[in-house]
C-alpha cells in the first residue's frame, strides 16, 4: 500500500512538472534601435509607394518577420529618445513619466514600476547591451542601471560606420572589419546567456546607436555598395530629390543594414544554443530620422511612424504560397500600435500583473491572432506628442508643447504654443547671407537644435534663399499654425495642411475633439490648470552648447 502511494506521489511530481514545464515562460528579446524609423525591406511596398524601403536590405529582419507579424501602423509615445523610452518602459503617456518627459535633463521617477524590474522581481533573468534610457539620470534607472549590462567585450558596433572606416584604412577588408565589430555583439550577448546559471526564463534588452548620427559621410555606398542615385524618385516629398540629400539617405541606409547585421548576430547565438523556440523577439526603434527635416521631434509620420515586427512562441504567422526572404510571406496588420503597449504585452507574456498608472493595452490579441489587415476593430487610432527636446536654442527653455491623433484617413495635430520656433530658435542662420563653411558646420549644432547636425541640415541653411527651397525650407523650420490637418488619403507625405479648409472643417472637430478628450482624460498636465512643462524643473536646462548635436 506504501509502495503504491509512493508511486503515486511520484507519478504526481512528475505530471506536475511536465505541466508547469508546458506552461515555460518565454524569453523575451527587444531589439531596439535609435532613430531607425521605419526602414526595412519587409516594408517594401506596403504604403502602394516607392521609398527608401525598395533600397534598404534587411535579411535578419525580414526572417523573423516571415516567421511572425509585421506592425504596418506602429507609432511611438514621443518623437524623442528619452521621452519615447519613458513612455515604453513605464506602459504610460510620455507626460505621465514626471522630468521623463523631456530629454534634456531628465530625471527617472523610481516610484513609476518599469517592466524590465517587474520581470526581474517575478523571476527572470534581466541583462541589457548598450542604450535603453535616457539622455537622463540615473542612466538607465528603469532597466536597474548599468548593474544588469552586458557589454564588457566593446560597444564599437555604436558608432559602426566610424570603426569600420577606421579599420578599413589600417587594412583590414571591409567584410573582416563588419565582423569584428558583430563579434563584439556576438560575445556581450553569450555572457549575457553563460550568466543564467540558474536556468530562469531571460529578458534581454539589445540596444545599439549606430543609426543615431553623426556616421561617416559616403559609408553607405562605401561599405553597403548603396549608390545614392537609386533613391532618385524614392525621397519623401518635403526633401529635395539632390545628390546631397540622396547621399545623406544612403549612408543613414547603410546604418540600418548594420543594425539589421547586428540584430542577425544574436538571432545566430539563439539559434545556436537552442533558444530560439522559446524565445519572442520584438523589433522596433524610438523615432524616426534625425537631421532631417519633418523626422525626429516632429509629429508627423516620418517622426513618429515606426517599424514594429514580432515573432516567438505564441505570436501567429500568416504563411502563404509564395516566397519572402526565403521563406513565406509576414503576417501584416494594419492595427494602430502605440508602442508603450508593449509594456503591457511583456507583462502578459511572463504572467505579471500591470501595475497602477499603466495606459498600455496588452498586443495579445492581435498577436495571437492568424488574422491580417485590421485584427482588432478599436485600435483605429494612436496619440503622440512632445514637450521640451533640447534647451538651449529657444528662449527662456520653454519647450514646443504639440500633441497629435493619428487614424487611417487623417493626421491632426495641435500645436498649443505656435509663436514659438518649432525646431529651436533661428539664433545664427538669421545673421548670415552667404555662409562660410565654418558657419554652415557650427549652425548645424546651434540653430534649429531640434534638428541634428547632418549634411541635409547644412544643405537647407545653405540653400534657404533660393526660390525652389522656400517651401521645403518654411515646412522645416518656420513657426506653424495652431492646428495642423493632413488627408493621408491624398497626401500621403503630409505637406498640404488643410485644416482651415472649410471642406474638412467636420474632420477636424472631430479629431481635436478626440484628442483634447483622451488628454484630459488621461491628466495631462498641458491641458490642466497647472502647466508644469512651462516652470521649473522642467525649464531650468543645462545651458551647455556643447552638448548640441551628441546624444540627442
Amino acid at each position: 500500500m506504501i509502495s503504491r502511494i509512493i508511486t503515486f506521489i511520484l507519478f504526481l511530481g512528475l505530471a506536475l512538472s511536465q505541466a508547469a514545464d508546458t506552461k515555460k515562460r518565454p524569453n523575451i528579446l527587444l531589439c531596439f534601435a535609435d532613430d531607425w524609423g521605419r526602414y526595412a525591406s519587409c516594408y517594401k511596398g506596403l504604403d502602394g509607394l516607392q521609398n527608401l524601403n525598395d533600397v534598404v536590405q534587411t535579411p535578419n529582419i525580414d526572417e523573423i518577420a516571415s516567421r511572425g507579424v509585421v506592425f504596418k501602423n506602429a507609432f511611438v509615445g514621443s518623437p524623442s529618445c528619452t521621452p519615447c523610452r519613458s513612455a515604453l518602459l513605464s506602459g504610460r503617456y510620455f507626460f505621465n513619466t514626471g522630468r521623463g518627459a523631456i530629454l534634456r535633463d531628465a530625471v527617472w521617477d523610481s516610484s513609476i514600476p518599469s517592466w524590465p524590474l517587474l520581470l526581474r522581481d517575478s523571476g527572470y533573468h534581466l541583462g541589457k547591451m548598450y542604450k535603453v534610457w535616457g539622455p537622463g539620470t540615473p542612466a538607465d534607472a528603469p532597466i536597474g542601471g548599468q548593474k544588469y549590462a552586458y557589454q564588457q567585450a566593446g560597444g564599437d558596433m555604436n558608432g559602426f560606420s566610424h570603426n569600420v572606416t577606421k579599420l578599413v584604412s589600417q587594412g583590414v577588408t571591409v567584410e573582416a572589419a563588419k565582423q569584428k565589430l558583430l563579434d563584439q555583439v556576438r560575445a556581450n550577448f553569450t555572457t549575457f546567456l553563460d550568466a543564467n546559471k540558474e536556468g530562469k526564463p531571460w529578458t534581454f534588452w539589445f540596444g545599439p546607436t549606430n543609426t543615431h548620427r553623426i556616421w561617416v559621410k559616403g559609408s553607405g555606398k562605401a561599405l553597403w555598395g548603396i549608390d545614392p542615385d537609386t533613391l532618385k524618385g524614392k525621397v519623401p516629398a518635403f526633401l529635395p530629390d539632390v545628390p546631397e540629400i540622396r547621399e545623406d539617405l544612403a549612408d543613414y541606409l547603410g546604418e540600418a543594414q548594420a543594425w539589421d547585421a547586428s540584430c542577425g548576430a544574436i538571432f545566430e547565438i539563439l539559434q545556436k544554443r537552442g533558444e530560439m523556440a522559446n524565445t519572442q523577439i520584438f523589433i522596433s526603434g524610438d523615432h524616426g530620422m534625425g537631421g532631417m527635416p519633418r523626422g525626429k521631434c516632429n509629429l508627423y509620420d516620418f517622426g513618429t511612424n515606426v517599424a514594429l515586427v514580432a515573432a516567438g512562441p505564441g505570436i501567429n504567422s500568416y504563411p502563404k504560397i509564395g516566397s519572402f526572404a526565403g521563406g513565406p510571406p509576414p503576417r501584416v496588420v494594419e492595427d494602430f500600435v502605440w508602442l508603450p503597449d508593449l509594456a503591457a504585452t511583456f507583462l502578459e507574456s511572463a504572467r505579471v500583473a500591470k501595475p497602477a498608472g499603466m495606459s498600455a493595452r496588452s498586443l495579445w490579441p492581435t498577436l495571437s491572432s492568424d488574422k491580417s489587415g485590421q485584427v482588432d476593430e478599436t485600435r483605429t487610432w494612436v496619440v503622440t506628442g512632445r514637450e521640451r527636446h533640447v534647451d538651449i536654442a529657444r528662449d527662456g527653455n520653454l519647450p514646443y508643447p504639440h500633441r497629435a491623433i493619428r487614424t487611417k484617413e487623417f493626421l491632426y495635430i495641435k500645436n498649443f504654443a505656435p509663436e514659438r520656433w518649432p525646431m529651436g530658435s533661428p539664433k545664427m542662420v538669421t545673421d548670415m547671407s552667404e555662409p562660410t563653411a565654418d558657419e554652415l558646420e557650427k549652425s548645424t549644432f546651434v540653430a534649429y537644435a531640434d534638428m541634428d547636425a547632418s549634411p541635409t541640415k547644412a544643405y537647407y541653411v545653405a540653400h534657404r534663399h533660393d526660390a525652389d527651397m522656400k517651401q521645403l525650407y518654411d515646412l522645416a523650420f518656420a513657426v506653424r499654425p495652431g492646428d495642423e490637418l493632413y488627408d493621408l488619403r491624398i497626401d500621403p507625405d503630409q505637406t498640404k495642411n488643410v485644416a482651415n479648409e472649410p471642406a474638412f472643417a467636420e474632420a477636424k472637430k472631430k479629431m481635436e475633439t478626440q484628442l483634447m478628450d483622451l488628454l484630459k482624460k488621461e491628466h495631462d498636465p498641458r491641458v490642466s490648470d497647472d502647466v508644469i512643462f512651462e516652470k521649473s524643473p522642467f525649464t531650468d536646462g543645462s545651458g551647455k552648447e556643447k552638448k548640441l548635436g551628441k546624444g540627442k
